[in-house]
């Protein structure tokens, strides 16, 4: 059992939900209410990590980080060393790879609250942000809590765009999806199927407690 690379998962996936999902929230309810012609294009756009493969979004991601690129050339004249082949590039790639996933729950979620609600919040006077605060974050709270699991369970299982733009650094890049592939490719199986065993139970048990949690949610709010 590789525990380095388990455990560089999990903070991997937290430090992508802390990133994620304020920016989620914010992009989701601007999709929500806002009626534009470019809507379908930012939709789209948003939604192609779920449609292309990870290595094409590994590969591009790649070409920005590395040195050959504006913003490459400028991380590493900043800090110096690339943002490619680090902890902090693996961050940005699963950020940008989970974005269908934190986005698309959480705009449903605001979508699903009636205009009529934030109407009466306006003309009772309350502010954006309290609105948001008081109102519409609990009704959206279902949809919320579905994004950051699915952007938990995503980031912790995800093989390609982190292979392409971490490589394989043992306790650097080395997630705990690489360190299974290393592991088949060894032959050593009882080690690999461990941690598949491990990953496959930590996806189950979160899936499933998220559902339930978001359905009692829901019987709450139809008997009130």
């Amino acid at each position: 059992m590789d525990w380095t690379a388990i455990l560089l998962s999990a903070r991997l996936a937290g430090v992508t939900l802390l990133v994620l999902m304020p920016l989620a929230v914010i992009v989701g309810r601007w999709l929500a209410v806002t009626q534009t012609s470019a809507k379908p294009w930012i939709e789209g756009l948003l939604a192609l990590p779920l449609v292309l493969p990870p290595t094409v979004v590994g590969y591009y991601l790649l070409l920005a980080m590395g040195n050959q690129s504006i913003f490459g050339r400028a991380f590493e004249a900043l800090l110096g060393h690339t943002l490619a082949f680090s902890f902090g590039g693996l961050v940005v790639a699963s950020v940008i790879a989970n974005i269908p996933f934190a986005v698309q729950p959480v705009q449903r979620a605001f979508e699903a609250i009636a205009p009529e609600v934030r109407e009466a919040a306006q003309c009772c006077g309350l502010t954006f942000w309290q609105a948001m605060r008081r109102i519409e974050l609990p009704l959206a709270w279902p949809g919320l809590l579905s994004a950051a699991v699915l952007t938990f369970a995503h980031t912790l299982g995800e093989f390609g765009v982190v292979l392409m733009v971490g490589g394989n650094i043992p306790g650097e890049t080395q997630t705990v999806a690489i360190s299974i592939y290393d592991r088949t490719q060894a032959f050593d199986h009882a080690s690999a199927g461990a941690m598949a065993a491990l990953l496959l139970a930590v996806s189950l048990v979160t899936i499933a407690v998220s559902y339930g949690i978001v359905e009692r949610l829901m019987r709450r709010r139809r008997a009130a």
